[in-house]
């Protein structure tokens, strides 16, 4: 007799519209493969918490950006946790989940990651150029950064990250389910930042990535790792995104796609086998 397959929420805005990117696209090709091994419903974020309790597994994707919908977000957040609800990927991470606070952190403890502050009068920690940028640590799609220069910094709202504007090679993003790298993707033209093509890491490249994954200390789920080279060839992390990422699924040849929803596939099926 066969086990009854796992109930799934796949929660996502489908009308989301970001500036380069069809997020509606991916959530409707992964949500359709996922299918073979999972009993799946799609909903919209603000529905998610009257939903849940009727499913196994809840599946956090294209939620767009949370500022929205915060209060409504946070309720849902709040329900998982009492109820114990499983969550893929699980709303423990310490990255993107919790707002930019973490690079100001991992700045502090002497992480490679791109220099940064949220107070003016800790800008001669960071180096001195022409140009810097000023953002929310709140926020996503580049809603509210701008570019200033370093006498107009003392206007910055309190709170605001800066960080310095740094001239780099180009952008890489690296893709973890779970724990486990499956897929690497980078931008060569710095200036089109989503026209992105597969890229052969290197063991270096690899363990920069896994140094960040395991940090954020998340067991379940999706984890894309965003960094930069920069012209002395270093990388920095620019972001580390544990709530929605866009995966830019079709960049992939057919193969690594195919393999990419079959493990998050199994990692489903993991999540929903443990007690």
């Amino acid at each position: 007799m066969h086990a009854p397959r796992p109930r799934v929420l796949f929660v996502t805005d489908l009308a989301y519209l970001s500036k380069g990117r069809r997020y509606c696209d991916k959530d409707i090709f992964l949500s359709s493969q996922l299918r073979e091994w999972v009993d799946i419903a799609l909903c919209h974020p603000l529905e998610a918490r009257a939903l849940m309790d009727a499913f196994d597994v809840v599946v956090v994707r294209n939620s767009g950006p949370v500022l929205g919908y915060q209060d409504a977000f946070d309720a849902f957040a709040r329900r998982t946790r009492e109820n114990g609800t499983r969550v893929f990927t699980q709303l423990t991470g310490k990255g993107d989940q919790r707002g930019k606070q973490y690079l100001v952190d991992l700045f502090a403890d002497g992480f490679p990651v791109i220099p940064t502050v949220d107070d003016p009068q800790d800008v001669s920690r960071l180096p001195e150029v022409n140009t810097y940028v000023v953002k929310p640590k709140w926020g996503a799609d580049s809603i509210g950064m701008r570019h200033v220069e370093r006498a107009e910094l003392s206007e910055a709202e309190p709170g605001s990250l800066i960080q310095p504007r740094i001239d780099f090679v180009y952008e890489v993003s690296f893709y973890f389910i779970d724990r486990t790298l499956q897929y690497s993707l980078y931008a060569p033209d710095p200036g089109r930042r989503w026209d992105l093509e597969p890229y052969s890491t290197t063991a270096q490249d690899e363990e920069f990535a896994q140094r960040f994954v395991d940090w954020n200390d998340i067991d379940h789920g999706i984890t894309r790792v965003d960094a930069c080279r920069t012209a002395d060839g270093a990388l920095l992390l620019v972001e580390l995104e544990d709530l929605n990422p866009y995966l830019s699924l079709d960049r992939l040849p057919e193969m690594p796609r195919r393999e990419f929803v079959n493990n998050m596939a199994q990692a489903i099926l993991a999540l929903n086998a443990q007690p």
